[in-house]
């Protein structure tokens, strides 16, 4: 039986809830298989990090960086890829694959051969596999709910991995306990066909095939997207936050192990204890979640994660009652949650289709990358000073992270409006070029009265934002010295088929709104006139050739 797309009727009723997502059936299917496969991925962590407890500190963080770091140096060409090819088919694919590692590692495990070196390596396939799907997963996340159901879709996501974390180690630690940790590697390899149903059950609608001449090749498609979040300040924003949070809050998975082993001298149940409390914790925070952005707000909820967590950190480090630590960890869910809905559903936002998967991974990159970096180095501080001082000094970096949210604030989303809009005409050319025939140069001529020139060239400064994001290389903005009012906007596109692109795919009603701005100060009965111009030298050498 294939599983609907649409959410079911009475869906948009409860869009104020914070369950309403799961009323879209696919998103529900593939929110329980997520689950499934989130516990097992716990399971195998606590698995994992209870082989290398009597290796020493670093080596248990190494955990967490074998699993984080695919993602660092992946992120963006995998991101490339869930926007050229069919993102369900990468998806499936990514699954299998990390079926097949956790297969190899709960065979070694059984036979006791996982080596402290192979069992690391053999995290860092299944991280690849992870930063495989990650963009491509985020990606499809506006093709299951509605746009305004994504804060709530990204905070059941958040849920989903918290609710795993309160199940997966208490499970896993049993398991390891009475059977050994070969089961939670063998559980892991078994949870990801799940995804892999619901997801060939899934009558995706096909999306429109993208014409060969507008087809970029691998690097240009990575410089796209390093152009676009250069160019598009929301999502720098958006970034510049998960920067500040995360390296401090990655210390509490990083070091927690050590706690519980440590610190409070307990057991891998224990262990499992301490990730339920976060887990139940999130959980119960999911209820509260919509509440709690109406009274403070994105940037409210953002200070008060990073608060909340500085806060935790401290108790961790400086109270040895685990029953108190227990209770201090269950905030920790609420705050996770809330700040990383926010982010996650800010930069699903604020992509446009073209780009979005690229974007995401940009995000994951920064995400990912800042626990991968940091747990390493939480690692190495707690065996230098000792554990009480490193975790002293994550919830130190993050009141810096709290107090600069009214410095740095999320921007304001209904500012941007990624939906596509072809509002730019075909060129009318005598010569059609070659799709590689390029550089480009197009420029456009406005006229506009003497008093409105300085209005003019401020609302120009946001068009200029626009051609750099979806194509143009140089830009520049520059008046006739013979005709005072007479503006001329040059900028450069790398080829026909990227300017083509521009003209078809990759504007949205944001860009518009800009363009609109700035062309309310025409003079009355004019229009700007547009002239496309190409490199002379190489098309004369093109042509001798």
């Amino acid at each position: 039986m294939a599983v609907r797309t649409r959410p079911e009727p009475g869906g948009a009723a409860r869009a104020e809830s914070a369950w309403a997502p799961l009323a879209a059936p696919v998103f529900r299917a593939l929110w329980i298989a997520q689950f499934v496969s989130n516990v097992g991925t716990w399971m195998q962590t606590v698995g994992a990090q209870w082989l290398l407890l009597g290796h020493g500190a670093t080596l248990v963080t190494l955990v967490q960086t074998a699993s984080s770091l695919p993602v660092v140096l992946l992120a963006l060409p995998s991101g490339v890829l869930a926007d050229r090819f069919d993102r369900r088919r990468l998806l499936v694919v990514a699954q299998f694959a990390m079926c097949a590692v956790a297969t190899v590692l709960a065979v070694l495990a059984f036979a006791d051969a996982l080596a402290p070196g192979a069992l690391l390596a053999l995290t860092f396939l299944l991280g690849c596999g992870t930063a495989l799907m990650g963009p491509a997963w985020q990606a499809i996340q506006p093709e299951l709910v509605d746009r305004g159901q994504l804060g709530q879709a990204s905070a059941l996501g958040a849920v989903n991995m918290n609710l795993a974390r309160a199940i997966g180690p208490a499970v896993g630690g049993v398991l390891v306990a009475a059977a050994g940790a070969g089961w939670t590697f063998a559980f892991n390899a078994v949870s990801f066909l799940g995804i892999v149903i619901v997801l060939l059950l899934w009558k995706r609608a096909p999306a429109p095939p993208v014409p060969a001449a507008q087809r970029e090749g691998f690097f240009t498609a990575l410089y796209a997207a390093r152009r676009y979040v250069w160019n598009a300040p929301g999502v720098r924003r958006v970034l510049l936050r998960t920067a500040l949070f995360i390296p401090g809050a990655a210390a509490v998975w990083s070091l927690l192990p050590l706690v519980a082993g440590d610190s409070l001298k307990l057991g891998s149940g224990g262990y499992g204890l301490l990730l339920a409390a976060v887990g139940i914790g999130a959980v119960s925070g999911a209820f509260l979640l919509p509440r709690l952005n109406k009274v403070l707000g994105a940037n409210g909820t953002l200070a008060a994660g990073a608060a909340v967590f500085a806060a935790v950190l401290v108790v961790l480090g400086t109270v040895h009652v685990p029953w108190v630590v227990v209770l201090a960890l269950l905030p920790a869910g609420p705050a996770w949650i809330g700040v990383l809905s926010i982010l996650s559903a800010a930069t699903q936002t604020r992509l446009p289709g073209w780009v979005r998967a690229r974007g995401l991974a940009v995000y994951l990159l920064v995400f990912q990358g800042g626990q991968a970096l940091a747990a390493p180095l939480w690692g190495a501080l707690a065996q230098w000073l000792g554990l009480t001082t490193a975790l002293l000094i994550a919830a130190a970096l993050l009141l810096p992270a709290a107090a600069s949210v009214r410095l740095w604030p999320l921007y304001d989303a209904a500012r941007i409006d990624p939906t596509p809009s072809d509002h730019w005409p075909t060129p009318p050319l005598v010569h059609e070029p070659g799709p590689a025939d390029g550089p480009v140069l197009v420029s456009v001529v406005y006229r506009i009265a003497p008093e409105d020139r300085a209005a003019f060239t401020h609302a120009m400064d946001q068009v200029a934002r626009s051609r750099r994001r979806t194509g143009a290389l140089t830009w520049g903005l520059y008046e006739d010295g013979n005709a005072p009012g007479r503006f001329i906007e040059n900028y450069l596109v790398g080829s026909w088929a990227e300017h083509l692109a521009q003209h078809h795919a990759r504007l949205t009603e944001t860009d518009r709104r800009f363009e609109d701005r700035a062309r309310a100060f025409l003079l009355p009965g004019t229009e700007p006139e547009v002239t496309h111009a190409f490199d002379a030298t190489s098309t004369a050498l093109g042509r001798t050739s």
